[in-house]
């Protein structure tokens, strides 16, 4: 494959990195600091867009900022899978801007110059970790992620945050540090070099047990991927402002984690390591408890936030599926779902935010007739509804259906079983809450109740992600062949 250097990954991390300075000298200018941020993420945008021709070409490419080790630097690469997950953070963060001033605004939220800052930073890390070319640049990256994010979901600044976010640090940092951090070591150690490549590095570099003890320990060290036990931080992080559960906790970060342990089976183990170890399916077997639990938890809560929660705790799992799914099917189902998750997810999320501006509601138990005072709202959580359960026409059907295909084409039934149960038990706990909404009569909206949605800077990115999440069961287009692309080229086709 044809590499070609180039400056454009730097640019895309850094636009957003240096931009954050601009948000904080206009932070007492409210709409001047917005529009900071509306230009910093159009241009974040634009320089990632204009590298699709070259993937989608069949070209890769790479910059190397500066060597800090003999053979490892901190180096920058964009392939097709990394460009995937790139257009999806940072066109959503477009839209999760417009909704931040339609949530932020109304609700009188204190230091928003300090959000709006903070959130550019975790843009430029999550956009570091999809370029990263080697395990250190994303191993820094990753780490700039978890701090950036921690003033986040601190925001409140109340016990309930503050504890949120020593649970955040301790989960994430900790278990970077204790497990990820030894495991780069080691395989630096071994192999000489921490660069991906697309048929790993890894393979008679160790003893089995070396490997797999390193597999294992590279799996506990990326808490973002919130795989069971390792999910609490998630749950718990959503007393952040609705914003940011939506793009960094439903979208970014907790991708970044999913993203983290593919680039691990891809692109320093490789698919026949991981085959040789049997670690392929001991990942689809292992991760099927968090498929099934995480959903089973979902169903218990009342909480409208928490349930979403769960549901991606449940939801990232899929994506980390493509690490064991030895077909181009199973691993192009594993790394579209990234993409179709984010939109239908951030929808799910951007409705509850607006629920809450307008009305002050949390729990499900009292939403009871509210589709008749935000019927758009409303409509738009069904359609999020049934992109997440993988229903046409929604773009969550493509990915789970690539899923399915792949669990027969390495005849792995029973994992096909899990993934039909753990969409039945989406269905069991989104449907319920959209039709109480339109049908049911509760304590607060009856027949009386009058149209009232919330601000329209509210309404409007749902609506938007709501519209996406259908257009892309019509044309998954630019996804699609991205996840195909990473799939044929970890599969050496």
């Amino acid at each position: 494959m044809e590499t070609i250097v180039s400056v454009k990954p730097l640019l895309a991390v850094a636009v957003s990195l240096f931009g954050s300075l601009l948000i904080i000298i206009f932070g007492k200018k409210p709409n001047l600091r917005e529009a900071c941020t509306f230009l910093i993420a159009f241009t974040k945008f634009g320089i990632i867009a204009s590298m699709i021709p070259v993937i989608l070409g069949g070209q890769r490419i790479y910059y190397n900022l500066v060597d800090v080790l003999p053979g490892v630097g901190i180096a920058f690469r964009v392939d097709s899978f990394g460009l995937l997950f790139a257009l999806v953070s940072s066109s959503l963060w477009i839209v999760t801007t417009v909704y931040s001033m339609g949530y932020m605004r109304p609700l009188k939220e204190h230091s928003q110059t300090r959000y709006f800052a903070f959130f550019a930073l975790a843009l430029s890390s999550a956009i570091g970790v999809a370029f990263s070319a080697n395990l250190l640049t994303l191993y820094l990256f990753y780490e700039m992620l978890s701090l950036s994010t921690y003033s986040l979901v601190t925001h409140h600044q109340d016990k309930a945050a503050r504890s949120a976010g020593r649970k955040y640090l301790t989960y994430l940092m900790g278990a970077s540090i204790a497990f990820l951090l030894p495991a780069l070591i080691l395989t630096y150690h071994f192999t000489g070099t921490l660069d991906f490549a697309d048929q790993g590095i890894l393979a008679g570099a160790a003893s089995k047990t070396m490997l797999t003890v390193m597999f294992f320990l590279f799996i506990a060290g990326i808490g973002k991927a919130a795989i069971m036990p390792l999910h609490s931080w998630l749950p718990s992080a959503m007393v952040a402002p609705t914003p940011v559960s939506a793009l960094l906790h439903a979208v970014a970060v907790v991708k970044v984690g999913v993203f983290s342990v593919l680039r691990i089976c891809f692109h320093v183990f490789g698919i026949d390591l991981m085959h040789a170890l049997s670690l392929d399916v001991f990942l689809i077997y292992f991760i099927s408890i968090t498929i099934l639990v995480g959903s089973l938890f979902a169903l218990k809560q009342d909480d409208l936030k928490a349930r979403l929660a769960y549901s991606t705790v449940s939801q990232l799992s899929y994506v980390v599926m493509a690490g064991g799914l030895m077909s181009v099917l199973g691993m192009t189902g594993g790394v579209l779902h990234i993409a179709m998750h984010a939109f239908g997810k951030i929808t799910l999320f951007f409705c509850a935010g607006a629920i809450l501006v307008n009305t002050g509601i949390k729990k499900i138990s009292e939403m009871k007739g509210i589709g008749k005072m935000m019927p758009i709202t409303m409509g738009a959580f069904f359609f999020g509804s049934l992109s997440v359960i993988g229903l046409p026409p929604f773009g969550g059907f493509w990915s789970k259906w690539n899923l399915a295909l792949g669990c027969i084409d390495i005849n792995q039934l029973p994992i096909l079983v899990v993934l039909l149960t753990s969409s039945l038990l989406n269905a069991a706990y989104f449907l319920p809450i959209t039709y109480d909404a339109f049908f049911s009569q509760g304590s607060k909206f009856n027949k009386e109740t009058t149209i009232k949605e919330a601000p329209v800077l509210a309404v409007a990115p749902l609506v938007f992600t709501a519209v996406v999440s259908f257009i892309l069961f019509l044309w998954p287009g630019i996804f699609l062949e991205l996840a195909r692309m990473t799939a044929k080229a970890v599969m050496g086709g």
